[in-house]
C-alpha cells in the first residue's frame, strides 16, 4: 500500500510535473452514474452462444486497439457503463444522441453528463459496427457497454470476470432522470448510501465500486472548493496532504483558467487499476470530497482499510460488485426493450 511521510518530499515535484504534462497532453475528465432496482432476469455468460458465439472477442478486438491508441477511452469507457447502470438502469440509455428539435434533451445531454468523454461512446460506435457487421440484430449496446467495461478493468492491469449478458436497450432516456441518480463530487456519505441502497447496493459496493477512481481523472471544478473554500471556510479541506494541496493549487486556480485541466484521482499510480486508490485515502491523498471522505466516515473506513492491504482481495470484491451492478433494472422483450444498430438512435 503507498503512503506518504513526511520524509519524502519528491511527492510534490512528480505531482507538479505530472500535472504540467496533464496541461499538454489530456483535456480530460470525470463523474459518476444512477436507478432503478428490479433484479437480474435470465443474464448469463453464454447469452449469446448460439446467436453471436464470437461478441466477446469482437467487442475486444476493439477495445484492445482503442487502448493502445487513447488509453483515455478505458476510464471514459467503465465511467460510461457506472453513469448508465445509475440511470434507468443498464439500458444502454446513455449512448442515445438527442433528436434533432426535441424539447426532451437525452442523457448524455445532462448537465452532469456534459463532462463524459467522447472517447467512451467512439469506442463503444466502433464496437457495435463490428458485431453488427457479423451478427447483425442480435447484441445490445447495453452489453456491448458491459463486455467493454470489463475489458478496459482488464487492460489497466485489474481483473478479467465473466460478463453476464442478455440485457436489451432502453427505449427512454431522459436528461430530466439524471441529477438525483448519480453521485456528486461533494456528496456526503449518508447521501452516498442513500442513492446506492436505491439502487440495491450496499455500503461494501460503495466502498469497492469506488476504487474504480483507481484510473481516470477529474475536472479542477469537481473538487476546487476543496483547496480554497471548503464548506464555505475560506480555508482548504484539512484532510489534503499539504503537498497534494500545494501541487493542485499550481494546476487549478481558484477562478478562472481551470475548466479544461484534469487532475488524477489516484496520484500514484494514475494509469494503472490497482489497489493504491485505498492507500491514498489512508495517505490524505484522495482527490474529491467523496473519496476522502471514504476513509474519514467511521462506516466505511474499516473497509478502506482492508481493500488497501490487499490487491487480489479488492480484484475480486470488485469483479463481484461490478456483476450486482450490471444486474441493475435490467430490460428483457420487446415490451421494455429494443436492439438498437446504432446506440445513439432509438431502433423505432
Amino acid at each position: 500500500m503507498p503512503t506518504h511521510s513526511s520524509s519524502s518530499p519528491p511527492l510534490l515535484t512528480s505531482l507538479s510535473f505530472f500535472f504540467a504534462c496533464l496541461l499538454i497532453f489530456f483535456p480530460f475528465s470525470v463523474a459518476k452514474t444512477t436507478n432503478t432496482t428490479r433484479r437480474p432476469r435470465q443474464l448469463s455468460v453464454n447469452y449469446y452462444a448460439r446467436t453471436c458465439p464470437q461478441v466477446e472477442q469482437l467487442v475486444g478486438s476493439i477495445t484492445s486497439q482503442q487502448f493502445k491508441e487513447t488509453p483515455v477511452t478505458g476510464p471514459a469507457t467503465i465511467r460510461l457503463f457506472f453513469h448508465d447502470c445509475f440511470v434507468e438502469g443498464c439500458d444502454g440509455s446513455i449512448l442515445i444522441s438527442t433528436k434533432p428539435g426535441s424539447k426532451e434533451l437525452a442523457e448524455k445531454d445532462a448537465e452532469d453528463n456534459r463532462d463524459l468523454r467522447g472517447e467512451g461512446f467512439e469506442g463503444i460506435r466502433k464496437a457495435k459496427a463490428l458485431v453488427e457487421s457479423k451478427c447483425p440484430g442480435v447484441v445490445s449496446c447495453a452489453d456491448i457497454l458491459a463486455i467493454a467495461a470489463r475489458d478496459y478493468v482488464h487492460l489497466a492491469g485489474g481483473p478479467y470476470y465473466q460478463v453476464k449478458k442478455g440485457r436489451w436497450d432502453g427505449k427512454i432516456s431522459m436528461a430530466s432522470r439524471v441529477p438525483f441518480n448519480l453521485p456528486r463530487a461533494n456528496s456526503t456519505v449518508d447521501q452516498l448510501l442513500k442513492l446506492f441502497n436505491s439502487k440495491g447496493l450496499t455500503v461494501e459496493d460503495l466502498v469497492v465500486l469506488s476504487g474504480a477512481h483507481t484510473i481516470g481523472f477529474a475536472h479542477c471544478k469537481q473538487f476546487v472548493n476543496r483547496l480554497y473554500n471548503y464548506h464555505g471556510t475560506k480555508q482548504p479541506d484539512p484532510a489534503i496532504d499539504p503537498r497534494l494541496l500545494k501541487a493542485l493549487k499550481m494546476s487549478c486556480p481558484q477562478f478562472g483558467g481551470n475548466e479544461d485541466i484534469v487532475a488524477p484521482f489516484d496520484v500514484t499510480t494514475p494509469f494503472l487499476f490497482d489497489h493504491a486508490y485505498y492507500g491514498n485515502l489512508q495517505a490524505k491523498l484522495g482527490l474529491l470530497a467523496t473519496d476522502q471522505a471514504l476513509f474519514l466516515d467511521p462506516r466505511t473506513r474499516a473497509l478502506v482499510q482492508q481493500l488497501g492491504k490487499d490487491k487480489q482481495n479488492f480484484y475480486q470484491a470488485f469483479s463481484q460488485a461490478m456483476d450486482k451492478m450490471g444486474s441493475i433494472g435490467v430490460k428483457r422483450g420487446r415490451r421494455h426493450g429494443e436492439k438498437r444498430k446504432d446506440c445513439s438512435i432509438h431502433a423505432s
